[in-house]
């Protein structure tokens, strides 16, 4: 039972098993007190009527006797009862034609020859002496097993006969089979409904920590705010409840000082950038052409443009986090736009195979230069992670409400533990893959949260061996033009 999974199932098995032991027990000890009231009813019937047979009798008194045992004992014919009488010399003055010669009476009950006991002391000389004769002895009763069945036996011995009467047990026997079967068919039936209950009523205790999962599950970094209801909670759950909402305060407390740092870095960052690109623009028309000071004021503008652009990325990606993102919404043709990147890749990669299928008029309404950056993303990704002499494939179509762009290349495989973390930020996935390869692991969770904000999804597909496919959903629906809408307004 350690061994299961299940705390419900636990629960109710445990339920069942220390119902079922109880219930066990209980039936045994209640088969084994009728049966000894039963026996011990029989016992003072059977002493009763062998003190009735003080006096010896000639036979035909002797089976009158025995008729009457039947009524004396209350059962029906089908019960045997014997009777046998000796005399004290050992002669046999009756004995029953169903009497068990198995049946052992020496040890019940040994002859006595007949004495009379002292006689009574008295202190007047002219009454007669009375003498006081021995009492009958009266023998224990005892269960013996014969050939014929199992009789109960009880003996008495007078001062000139002795008396045995043996009831069989047979009646009895069979009174408790009955009752030991009530109680085979009754107790597994009590189990099963135990079990049963036991089941509804661990379901209904762990209804709490259901209702409590579910409201975890909608916990996300866009829902930090939340907090789960106490309502009507059950007490043993309060302290848990507490306790996880005390951790959703912190974590947003952490997230939000987090975010806040990352936005006011790089909106203080973003102008003194900006002012560095221009005057490294500005001197570098001045200098003389191909010198060493051209190509040097060259690297650090280009180290400075790369600089904006991840300014750029931590910025939008804390706006994101915040609901701040606005969007220029226009109309966006994406087959436009996807037949214009085609010519950026034979510049870039003039050695990559390129196939497309591209279902002309896509469009969509969204911020026209944030799905740019996010189409250049994947596409500069399908270049910088690509095999030598490989190929990029562009599949464009319209499904349903929605429209899919799918961009496929040849590359080394992704790791499985990897592929849950290639939208998170600054992740760069095995060194072996990304070596000599420049990036800043911002790329792909800028870009998903750009197709999150456009109410799309972004998606690392699964493929065959030596392929990566990303692909970009959005919806296709009509959304009034030229509108300027934020992730928490749309």
């Amino acid at each position: 039972m350690v061994g299961l999974r299940s705390f419900r199932l636990r629960i109710a098995l445990l339920s069942a098993t220390l119902a079922g032991s109880t219930l066990v027990g209980f039936a045994g000890i209640s088969w084994w007190l009728i049966y000894d009231a039963k026996v011990s009813r029989l016992d003072a019937e059977l002493e009763t009527q062998l003190l009735m047979a003080v006096r010896p009798r000639v036979q035909t008194n002797w089976q009158a006797y025995e008729t009457s045992l039947h009524f004396a004992f209350g059962s029906n014919s089908q019960t045997p009862i014997t009777i046998k009488a000796e005399s004290n010399n050992g002669e046999i003055l009756y004995q029953s034609s169903e009497w068990s010669g198995d049946l052992n009476l020496k040890s019940l009950l040994p002859f006595r020859p007949y004495q009379l006991l002292p006689p009574v002391p008295t202190f007047n000389k002219k009454s007669p002496i009375s003498r006081r004769i021995q009492p009958p002895k009266l023998s224990q009763f005892t269960t013996q097993h014969t050939k014929n069945g199992i009789w109960r036996v009880g003996a008495i011995a007078f001062p000139r006969h002795s008396v045995a009467i043996a009831v069989s047990l047979n009646g009895i026997d069979r009174e408790m089979a009955t009752i030991r079967n009530v109680f085979l068919i009754s107790i597994p039936i009590l189990l099963l409904l135990v079990l049963g209950g036991a089941w509804g009523l661990s379901g209904s205790t762990l209804c709490s920590i259901q209702q409590l999962t579910a409201a975890i599950a909608q916990v996300t970094v866009k829902g930090l705010d939340r907090r789960v209801p106490i309502g009507a909670t059950d007490v043993e759950f309060l302290e848990l409840i507490q306790v996880f909402n005390q951790m959703l305060e912190r974590l947003e407390r952490s997230f939000k000082q987090a975010s806040r740092f990352s936005a006011d870095a790089a909106h203080e960052l973003k102008t003194p950038l900006a002012i560095l690109q221009g005057e490294l623009e500005r001197t570098l028309q001045q200098v003389e052409a191909e010198s060493d000071v051209q190509q040097s004021l060259s690297s650090l503008l280009d180290e400075v443009r790369r600089l904006s652009g991840i300014v750029r990325k931590l910025l939008l990606l804390s706006l994101a986090d915040a609901g701040q993102m606005s969007l220029h919404r226009v109309e966006v043709d994406l087959s436009d736009l996807l037949n214009e990147m085609l010519e950026d890749i034979e510049l870039l990669a003039p050695h990559l195979e390129v196939q497309t299928e591209i279902l002309p008029g896509l469009k969509v309404q969204g911020d026209r230069d944030l799905l740019v950056q996010v189409l250049q993303n994947l596409i500069g990704n399908a270049i910088k992670y690509n095999l030598p002499d490989g190929w990029i494939e562009i599949n464009a179509y319209r499904q349903a409400n929605v429209v899919l762009v799918t961009i496929t290349n040849s590359s080394k495989d992704i790791p499985e533990s990897d592929r849950d973390r290639v939208f998170d930020r600054f992740h760069r996935g095995d060194p072996a893959r990304t070596r000599k390869v420049e990036g800043t692991g911002l790329g792909l969770s800028l870009a998903r949260e750009i197709a999150r904000a456009h109410k799309g999804e972004l998606t690392l597909d699964p493929t065959p061996s030596g392929q990566t496919a990303f692909t970009l959903t959005l919806p296709s629906e009509v959304i009034p033009r030229h509108g300027v809408s934020s992730i928490g307004a749309s």
